[in-house]
């Protein structure tokens, strides 16, 4: 938060809050002091102010929590990945083009698989799937013979005979063998239905990553052929004179990778067995490097958990160079490339909107006063360390309060202390504790005790939406993302404050933020509420969470609205599509409460109530329809002035 010597502008919330690093391209702040997006991506592209695409949302009947998605971001994501891709080929004169897929776990929502399908068409960019009900849906969709389907995880006979349905149809779909029971599956039903396979092989690689999904990479990975299991494939196919079945070699070493020398030593070793395979006379054509492209949450551009230190033109170029210098070495052709990037693809094209509704403050704006009469000793002893804490004694005083507090928390606890006088300690102890914070501003060394008493004087922010439901990753690995008020940001912040949603769990909260010295804060800069919407944005959600999110306290997914550029508007964008949020109905009907049954209970319950004159007939039919009305609403809070 801004001191008196450091004044509050757009600038300095540029900083605090690492817009300008985690946001680039994307992502700013307006002389409004409103956030804007980019999703073109270029610096002289149109920004929209996000305050007006809310506005918008809200005038089209969303209410709050709303979930964004820019479509033209998630079309430039498409185009950036293919072009760098491209770029690294020729700088490198690589002999192989690129052949990339999204993978639809990521978000397997259709209007978000089609428009990537659509961005794609330019580059023959497929999908990858990774279930019986992805491969249904890809196998509808896909439409250009030129690009992949890539099908991972375990497969059994349907999984298998609609892969081959898609052969016959002439789709390039390619079966990835995680383990030999599949191989010899996948020979026998093939030979059943007279059509030729495209197999590959996953491989075990040694080389593992680091971070929060680094166990999904290594020898000890979920899926996956050791090397003597690839022989074993090898072999099996041989024996079947299938050998020019075998097209591609995947790897997979985790999501999220943070540091690009993760990246060089798996693609190394990723294509030296794809050279071995290739010198002993299979006909293998791709090299699939899987998924981890990452995504710099924090803006740190480190090889922190939520950060990467490698742009996606790095990545690009390394995955092309080292793969291209190991075939060299081998003197086998260059392979087709692949690559399964969806969450550098998706992240940053959906963005949460949530509305603040109350705060929950340590300590309140007036001044503790004493009672009349005479104070109790620990109460008297705290206002004197509140009058006379200053910028020499301001450690010590702490110190002396937490004794006194502490004492007096054991008095109590021996029943010598009334609630009046407990309630007097605690409410002077954390005045003191706000007044050495504040003279610990801008000190060139803070203690650490200081630092967290600072975290402990943050505010709680009440905020209309279920972290269970639309930040899952943040629950339940800890993932970071960017968190900023989309509105109010040429004011100065006055509160740190953590943030707390709406379920009736101890864990439905937000107490770890990015932050541009440190990368992780505990609190996170906020202002005051002065009666009107406040309104924060979860950022770079688009990767698993709006698809993940589960049902706990039964809060289901949000509003959408779906936003399309067009410079015809004088807003510069119009909303395409709105898809409302999950009724309380749905909710109940996904756990097995039938509406019409609930409804029928209801009546029965007031009808009885009515006969024994314990309500009246018109009363109780209001609360009848009251009742079957609000079956149809949404999960969440309806706040008073929000949906204005």
């Amino acid at each position: 938060m801004a001191t008196p010597s450091e004044p509050w502008d757009v600038a300095r919330a540029l900083h605090t809050y690492n817009i300008a690093r985690w946001g680039d391209p994307y992502f700013g702040v307006n002389d409004l002091g409103n956030m804007t997006v980019r999703p073109g991506g270029d610096d002289h592209g149109p920004a929209l102010d996000l305050m007006t695409v809310v506005e918008e949302a809200k005038s089209r009947g969303l209410v709050f929590p709303l979930l964004l998605r820019f479509q033209d971001l998630l079309r430039h994501r498409v185009q950036v990945l293919n072009q760098e891709f491209n770029a690294a080929i020729a700088d490198a004169q690589y002999q192989a083009p690129y052949r990339g897929v999204f993978p639809i776990k990521v978000n397997q929502l259709r209007e978000v698989v089609e428009e990537i399908q659509d961005a794609g068409a330019p580059f023959n960019f497929g999908v990858e799937v990774g279930s019986k009900p992805e491969l249904f849906a890809a196998l509808a969709i896909h439409r250009d013979p030129e690009s992949l389907i890539i099908c991972n995880g375990y497969k059994d006979e349907l999984y298998i005979q609609m892969a081959l349905l898609g052969r016959k149809l002439g789709k390039r779909i390619i079966m990835v063998v995680e383990k030999i029971e599949e191989l010899r599956a996948i020979i026998e039903v093939s030979q059943q239905l007279g059509v030729q396979p495209i197999v590959g092989v996953r491989i075990r690689l040694l080389a593992k990553s680091t971070g929060k999904w680094s166990t999904s990479g290594g020898e000890n990975a979920k899926f996956g052929l050791s090397t003597a299991e690839m022989m074993e494939a090898a072999e099996l196919l041989r024996s079947h004179k299938m050998e020019d079945c075998l097209k591609l070699v995947h790897f997979h070493i985790g999501s999220q990778i943070p540091d690009i020398q993760t990246v060089k030593r798996a693609v190394r070793e990723g294509a030296r067995y794809y050279a071995k395979l290739k010198q002993l006379g299979f006909g293998l054509e791709y090299l699939d490097v899987g998924g981890g492209l990452g995504v710099d949450y924090d803006g740190s551009r480190s090889a922190y958990d939520s950060s990467t230190n490698y742009s996606l033109g790095e990545y690009a170029r390394d995955v092309v160079y080292n793969v291209a210098d190991v075939c060299n070495e081998e003197k086998v052709p260059h392979p087709t490339l692949v690559s399964e990037s969806g969450r550098a693809i998706v992240a940053h094209h959906s963005m949460l909107v949530v509305d603040i509704f109350g705060v929950i403050e340590k300590t309140k704006a007036k001044k503790f006063s004493p009672p009349s009469g005479e104070p109790a000793k620990p109460v008297t002893q705290l206002l004197d360390l509140r009058a006379t804490l200053n910028r020499k004694n301001r450690r010590e005083h702490f110190h002396d309060a937490v004794q006194i507090k502490d004492d007096a928390q054991a008095r109590f606890d021996l029943g010598l202390l009334d609630l009046a006088t407990k309630a007097q300690v605690e409410t002077l102890f954390w005045e003191i504790a706000e007044g050495v914070v504040r003279l610990f501003n801008g000190a060139k060394s803070v203690p650490e005790e200081i630092e967290q008493l600072k975290d402990s004087l943050g505010d709680q922010f009440l905020c209309n939406f279920s972290v269970f439901q639309s930040l899952l990753d943040h629950w339940a690995l800890g993932q970071l993302f960017p968190i900023v008020p989309i509105h109010r940001l040429n004011e100065p912040p006055e509160h740190n404050g953590t943030l707390v949603d709406i379920t009736c769990d101890s864990d439905g909260k937000i107490s770890k933020f990015i932050d541009s010295e440190d990368k992780v804060r505990l609190t996170l800069p906020l202002h005051s509420l002065n009666g009107k919407p406040y309104y924060l944005g979860i950022f770079l959600i688009g990767a698993y969470q709006d698809i993940m999110g589960d049902l706990h306290n039964l809060f289901g997914r949000v509003n959408e609205a779906h936003i399309f550029l067009d410079p015809d508007e004088e807003s510069g964008f119009y909303i395409e599509e709105t898809i409302p949020g999950t009724t309380i109905d749905k909710v109940l009907a996904d756990v097995q409460f039938d509406t019409a049954l609930l409804e029928r209970g209801m009546k029965e319950q007031i009808d009885r109530a009515i006969k024994a004159d314990v309500l009246k007939p018109n009363e109780g039919m209001r609360l009848l329809e009251s009742y079957e009305q609000g079956l149809k609403t949404s999960t969440y809070l309806k706040i008073a002035g929000s949906s204005e």
